[in-house]
């Protein structure tokens, strides 16, 4: 699980006594709390060397009718202020214009390259005007990074752009609500490392009735089917601040749409998706495959389904692999204005043989085969209408339910004793009354442990030992011998 600092904040509030918490202690208390971190990305060391420059003549190269010779301004402290001669190839550079030069001994992020003073069909070239993927930031290589008329030319560029580093968290199978960041703050939060935010999704009232009937014919695969329309919506590009988060998960941004639905999923661990209604035919139906249907999947391979499997399908055939992958059929493009969202529950056991059957893989399958909270339906449902009319517009519709969710409480009979005899480390009863609630569980009085939805993996007492100890500190448990 990929995430920045920036997003993890967004989420969790570490500012204590008025100074930030910092990377390493945010790694520190990951590990300790069984989160491992396998990697820590510096931005910052990443875009060594590359500077916001300005761009003061630009012309013709004497041997090239592609290239331009160009004078660059990367600040006083380079070549004692003396502008720098780069040849550039890109078609977008111009007298005035503020980029990116990568200096001499830079290293280009795409590519492992390293910048040299070299000769470029006979004229000396001082380093390197870059584009967007060049520097890992996007897709963007028509052209070279056009920045604002006031940026500050001189500055280090990532500290201008924002050095955001990105954490690298090894999710173990039992644990699926740290595979949204929501999870991972909220882990953070009980350790004593800032404050969890609450989730702001204020409920969307309908303008107009759902246009689309929405069934279950395979309760046992799908107990729950929630959906609306949304219409009148404008499927551009994502906000930067959308891009960067996604990016930073590993993510390549596609359309806004697109990208909303999985943003909810890495955030907190929730997917669903997004068809374009004009390609639906009729009702919309979760139900069993049937013998010989085939799905051209979002990754551009058809699967030939069986009688196991669930799907989502309409009355011209299936639409999606439930809970694993949409189908190309009726995904979102650039030219579609009327949306219907999903948002189900799948058995985990069926989307976890569906997916082996398939040989198919998915984020959204490796959330569903282990579990996600069923009683976020609605939450999610309210967060992903609020993302879509705020980047997209348009206006949604009534909020149409299938089916019921598995939602009935589960208890556990605990004896805070057991932290010392089984867990090996003595915590107060009322410290372990703050880190169950914390957690988000419930702690009666008589210390019948209610667990919360989005945590699967709790069946009994040594389980919530398990909670106890990690958030107190594994490293607390004495080494004795055996």
């Amino acid at each position: 699980m990929k995430f920045s600092l920036s997003w993890l904040k967004a989420f969790l509030e570490t500012d204590a006594a008025g100074e930030a918490i910092g990377v390493e202690a945010i790694a520190a208390t990951l590990n300790a709390i069984g989160l491992e971190v396998e990697g820590i990305e510096d931005p910052a060391a990443r875009l060594a060397g590359f500077r916001v420059a300005k761009i003061l003549t630009a012309g013709r190269h004497p041997d090239a009718d592609k290239l331009q010779v160009l004078t660059v301004d990367a600040g006083a402290d380079i070549n004692g202020g003396v502008p720098l001669q780069v040849v550039c190839g890109a078609p977008n550079a111009r007298a005035g214009m503020i980029g990116v030069l990568g200096t001499a001994g830079a290293v280009v992020p795409a590519n492992g390259m390293v910048l040299k003073v070299a000769a470029v069909r006979g004229v000396e070239s001082n380093g390197m005007m870059c584009s967007a993927r060049e520097l890992g930031l996007g897709e963007g290589h028509e052209g070279i990074i056009e920045l604002a008329d006031d940026a500050p030319v001189g500055a280090d560029f990532a500290a201008y752009h924002g050095a955001d580093p990105v954490f690298d968290v090894a999710i173990t199978p039992n644990r699926p609500d740290c595979m949204g960041v929501y999870g991972i703050a909220r882990d953070l939060a009980a350790a004593g490392l800032g404050t969890l935010k609450p989730i702001v999704a204020p409920a969307v009232a309908g303008a107009f009735p759902c246009p689309t009937a929405i069934r279950i014919e395979d309760a046992e695969g799908c107990p729950a089917f929630y959906g609306r329309v949304i219409r009148g919506v404008t499927n551009g590009a994502s906000p930067q601040w959308l891009v960067e988060r996604l990016e930073s998960a590993g993510q390549r941004p596609i359309s806004a749409l697109v990208d909303i639905t999985n943003y909810v999923m890495l955030a907190y661990g929730r997917p669903a998706h997004a068809y374009d209604l004009a390609k639906l035919s009729g009702d919309v139906v979760a139900r069993r495959a049937k013998a010989g249907e085939v799905c051209l999947a979002l990754n551009g391979k058809q699967y030939a389904l069986d009688e196991s499997m669930t799907v989502i399908a309409d009355a011209a055939g299936v639409h999606d692999i439930a809970g694993i992958m949409g189908g190309e059929h009726s995904g979102c493009g650039e030219v579609t204005t009327d949306v219907l969202l999903e948002i189900a529950y799948f058995t985990p056991e069926r989307i976890a043989a569906t997916g082996r059957k398939l040989n198919l893989t998915s984020d959204a399958r490796g959330r569903f085969e282990r579990g996600v909270d069923p009683a976020f339906l609605d939450t999610g449902l309210d967060l992903l209408t609020g993302l879509i009319l705020e980047i997209c517009g348009g206006e949604a519709s009534d909020v149409v339910r299938a089916g019921e969710p598995p939602v009935g409480p589960r208890r556990v009979a605990y004896d805070p004793a057991l932290a010392a005899t089984l867990g090996g480390v003595a915590v107060s009863d009322d410290e372990q009354r703050r880190i169950l609630g914390a957690l988000g569980f419930g702690v009666a009085d008589d210390w019948v442990i209610t667990v919360p939805g989005w945590r699967p993996d709790i069946d009994g007492a040594a389980d919530v030992v398990e909670e106890v100890v990690r958030i107190h500190g594994l490293d607390n448990i004495a080494s004795v011998p055996l």
